[in-house]
């Protein structure tokens, strides 16, 4: 029977070198085409995943399959080279005696038996925007250009799946967005599941159609990305994401509860707390709005700017620090010391305890 899911990892522990990296991990990608982002610190083991996907690490336990074929388990291992998984390191791999454009047609090598093939160099290098260093050597590019030029290579083998590790981290940031979005554009078009390991949360929110976050050895969370930045499930997930606070509240009805600073704070609870529990609230940046005629008024400690908007760290009585998103253009900016408005009764949406 095949399996009704594209890819699929099963209760498989990871290793590199024989140490344990990440222990019983299990997620799937349901559709041809989509994209999973893996979220993380450093060293965790995400790079660790996508070699063991892609066929460089055996599993003692559990299984991986794709699109119906079980290509890793205790007792099989099929090689690197018959999964057609392509993998892109973050330290590109580019030959350093061909020209980049010899070193991307090495990808369409790969690619030759391909009856679909729907995809040609040029297509590629118009996307990523590498025309001007096709006849350059590794040596004569930047990172950023070498992670692109790298890319280009993985893409046009058109692999049944895309492993990228880090694949932007070399590009410049003002160039960062675009080529997200043309990333985005292509592996979508082409229908090439993918799999980017990140620590960059807005990239792996606006990629993946699903999102990852591995602490601690372990996958902590596998959702939607506005699941988990709306809904996290631990406080690991809290802190990792570093979106928001916590602070500590009592629960005081089925919609409400109470801080020590804030007062009474009212919303839809995504888990039920008996009455008189003590919780710890997430407060995110946009949960709090500004309005100076409030009697609520808090001291403002810290401004950033953010272009369309301004992040105002502000200080409670119980000198706890909040921070508040507030949009550009309100007519009354606040400085350092000076006392901020919150509007009340304060309202979030979505009360996520913990």
């Amino acid at each position: 029977m095949k399996n009704k899911n594209f890819f699929e990892i099963k209760n498989v522990d990871f290793y590199a070198g024989g140490n344990p990296k990440v222990k019983n991990v299990s997620f799937s990608i349901e559709n041809e085409g989509d994209i999973i982002c893996l979220l993380g610190p450093s060293g965790i083991g995400k790079t660790t995943i996508l070699r063991t996907i892609a066929g460089l690490e055996k599993i003692n336990d559990g299984s991986i399959s794709l699109n119906g074929n079980l290509i890793s388990s205790k007792e099989i291992n099929v090689e690197p080279e018959d999964r057609n998984i392509s993998l892109a390191f973050q330290d590109n791999s580019l030959f350093p005696h061909y020209s980049v454009e010899k070193n991307i047609l090495l990808g369409a090598e790969r690619n030759k038996g391909k009856k679909d093939k729907k995809l040609n160099l040029k297509e590629i290098v118009d996307l990523l925007d590498i025309f001007n260093i096709l006849n350059k050597y590794p040596h004569q590019i930047s990172a950023g250009e070498a992670q692109r030029a790298s890319l280009a290579r993985s893409l046009i083998t058109q692999p049944d799946l895309l492993l990228l590790d880090e694949p932007l981290s070399n590009v410049d940031q003002s160039f960062k967005e675009e080529i997200q979005v043309r990333l985005k554009k292509i592996l979508n078009k082409l229908k090439i599941t993918t799999i980017i390991v990140t620590h960059d949360s807005y990239e792996a929110f606006y990629l993946g159609t699903k999102c990852g976050i591995i602490l601690d050895q372990q996958l902590k969370q596998f959702d939607d990305p506005y699941k988990v930045y709306h809904f996290p499930n631990s406080v690991e997930v809290v802190n990792f994401l570093n979106r928001g606070i916590l602070i500590p509240a009592k629960v005081t009805g089925k919609n409400t509860l109470e801080n020590w600073d804030l007062g009474t704070i009212e919303g839809n609870f995504i888990k039920e707390y008996p009455k008189g529990a003590n919780v710890q609230l997430l407060l995110q940046p946009e949960d709090l709005e500004h309005d100076d005629k409030s009697n609520l008024k808090l001291e403002v400690i810290d401004r950033k700017f953010r272009g369309t908007n301004f992040i105002y760290t502000l200080k409670t009585p119980s000198n706890t620090l909040i921070p508040v998103f507030v949009h550009s253009h309100h007519i009354h900016q606040h400085e350092v010391d000076e006392k901020f408005g919150i509007k009340r009764p304060i309202h979030i949406d979505h009360i996520v305890c913990f």
